[in-house]
């Protein structure tokens, strides 16, 4: 069971579920999902949207609660569709929904190990990071990770054998952050 969400997080969804005008769901992921469900000590200014049910409620939440709009003024936080991102196939089998007041507001986060595989291609710095702390706080299973990336999320990959060998340089940086621990 994912924790209660803190601020600033609460009000802006608070503030959200308020002006909608029917239920809405939101699949999430990236650096909201580390912070919010795992605990991640990192500021991150945005909620990444993988997917909006129903889908065509995601102009007007931009609208209402995107970069720019009244309630990122008013929070400092916003919406943000992430249009690119690559993320297992079965990966909305595994949602886990977080818990909250809201009346009309759904919110899912990836699965921990779906979190990691979504930043497997971008591979920035603190992508690395994440996956180095959602290692040690789960702590992820290597082997899941590595059936997951080969069954579902492999085979819809551009470059696979590049996401291969970026596969393979996190799985050895956990371990060597596991051998030291």
């Amino acid at each position: 069971m994912p924790p209660e969400l803190r601020e600033p997080w609460t009000d802006f969804l608070l503030d959200l579920d308020f002006h909608l005008q029917r239920p809405v769901g939101l699949h999430c992921l990236g650096g909201f999902v580390v912070t919010a469900c795992y605990g991640l000590p990192r500021a991150t200014a945005d909620i990444d949207l993988l997917s909006v049910v129903p889908h065509d409620s995601l102009a007007d939440l931009l609208a209402l609660a995107g970069k720019s709009s009244t309630l990122h003024r008013k929070h400092g936080i916003y919406l943000d569709f992430v249009a690119v991102a690559t993320c297992p196939y079965e990966y909305e089998d595994r949602l886990i929904q977080l818990p909250g007041p809201w009346e009309r507001l759904r919110l899912f986060a990836l699965d921990p190990y779906d979190v990691a595989l979504a930043k497997l291609e971008r591979n920035l710095q603190h992508d690395r990071d994440d996956v180095l702390y959602l290692a040690q706080a789960v702590p992820l299973d290597l082997d899941l990770l590595r059936t997951r990336y080969h069954r579902e999320l492999r085979p819809y990959l551009g470059r696979p054998e590049r996401e291969d060998l970026t596969l393979q340089l996190w799985i050895e940086m956990i371990q060597e952050t596991r051998g030291r621990q």
